[in-house]
């Protein structure tokens, strides 16, 4: 793979925080380009014919990210801000529609923050308790674990496609059935597999998931909540304001339907643009590409990283395009310092994955993830970067 070129952001630049947020490629810069420009107007609700075609190319993307993570239908297509509200959107109102005293909540130990705390702040509304799945050895969601422990008084079950530190896979078919056995939901973060893995949400079994656009090589400010389309139907509004209602008087308010409920206000219109070429350019590579691209580049770092013995490698040996790993005596931080003075772009810290860190002893990690654009240069680099890092430090 070479699409190097297509980025203008990164030129020579060693770009390796991926899994932070992805560079764009030159072809979503110029579709929001146009959206911002020649083709701009509000959608929904004008009657002139700019605002009809940007209408039409909105809801042509909703139905480009329903067929992209295989839902049944657009009409179970939300557009939110990011992940982080789309999780935030199921808590508050699947959650507290939904959720009471003596009910459980099942997190795992590699949540991501955003995760773990709406669902801290549901459980401190209906009086709900959270239980922790812990993790296998070499860092994966033990499902074994999780089943052993899960009750039918757990009615939530929420868990990361891949872990944004570890890169560890979960099996969600797997996960949704042991779910589905105690008749609970179970939401799916995928923010940092719908950029490298072919997801099919109703193959896949789950209820609910999330991602976010500027991790897909989109813009930022742009996300998706899918859901089952019978479970978005019951579900009450999250926010109020335009375009979320059927009537409104000053005695009572009636909804729209399902997806646009949970769609008030003016919408992120260029972002969702924005979102579908991004789509378009990463369908034309082909996911299985990038995926087996990305794993290529994150074993030849594990290989390289493993054979110095001051660097503390981290993850499963099938980690999805992210690598986490400490170097003996070296703060993070003081790591990615000296690797951007070699013009590597790295991330140092706790990921916000705070409960992580613990579990792994430490405060925090360096992580260094691949995309499209990665290449056997970048992890030379890294590498040559981490020697001086030992020498410096020595």
């Amino acid at each position: 793979m070479d699409y190097r070129a297509d980025f203008p952001g990164i030129a020579d630049w060693h770009y390796l925080d991926t899994a932070a947020t992805a560079q764009k490629p030159q072809a979503v810069i110029d579709a929001i380009a146009r959206a911002y420009g020649a083709d701009y107007a509000t959608v929904h609700r004008g009657v002139y014919s700019r605002s009809a075609n940007m209408t039409l190319a909105y809801e042509a993307a909703r139905r480009k990210v329903a067929r992209f993570i295989g839902a049944k239908s657009d009409a179970e297509i939300v557009f939110v801000r990011g992940a982080t509200e789309g999780i935030n959107l199921v808590a508050q109102s699947w959650g507290g529609a939904n959720l009471k005293a003596g009910d459980r909540i099942l997190l795992s130990v590699l949540e991501h923050h955003s995760n773990i705390v709406p669902w801290q702040l549901i459980a401190e509304k209906t009086g709900a308790q959270i239980d922790v799945v812990p993790l296998t050895e070499d860092g994966k969601i033990d499902l074994d674990a999780m089943s052993a422990m899960i009750t039918p008084a757990h009615k939530l079950v929420a868990l990361a496609h891949v872990s944004n530190v570890l890169g560890s896979p979960l099996d969600v078919r797997r996960a949704a059935e042991i779910a589905h056995g105690v008749g609970a939901k179970i939401l799916i973060d995928g923010c940092q597999a719908v950029p490298r893995l072919a997801v099919d949400v109703t193959a896949l079994g789950c209820d609910f998931y999330v991602f976010s656009a500027h991790k897909l090589y989109g813009p930022t400010g742009i996300g998706v909540l899918w859901a089952r389309q019978e479970i978005l139907d019951a579900m009450p509004p999250y926010q109020g304001g335009g375009s979320m209602i059927d009537k409104v008087t000053f005695e009572k308010t009636t909804y729209a339907p399902a997806p646009t409920r949970f769609e008030a206000g003016t919408p992120h219109i260029v972002g969702v643009v924005g979102l579908a070429a991004a789509i378009d350019y990463v369908e034309a590579i082909g996911l299985d590409v990038i995926h087996a691209h990305e794993c290529a580049l994150v074993g030849q770092a594990r290989d390289a990283l493993h054979k110095l013995n001051s660097v503390r490698v981290f993850g499963p040996e099938d980690s999805c395009g992210i690598l986490s790993f400490e170097i003996e005596g070296v703060h993070p931080h003081d790591a990615g310092t000296i690797l951007d003075e070699e013009g590597v772009a790295i991330r140092a810290g706790h990921h916000c994955a705070q409960p992580l860190m613990r579990h792994l002893g430490v405060e925090a990690t360096a992580r260094a993830s691949f995309g499209i654009y990665s290449d056997e240069s970048d992890v030379a680099a890294l590498v040559r970067g981490i020697e001086r890092v030992r020498k410096i430090f020595g």
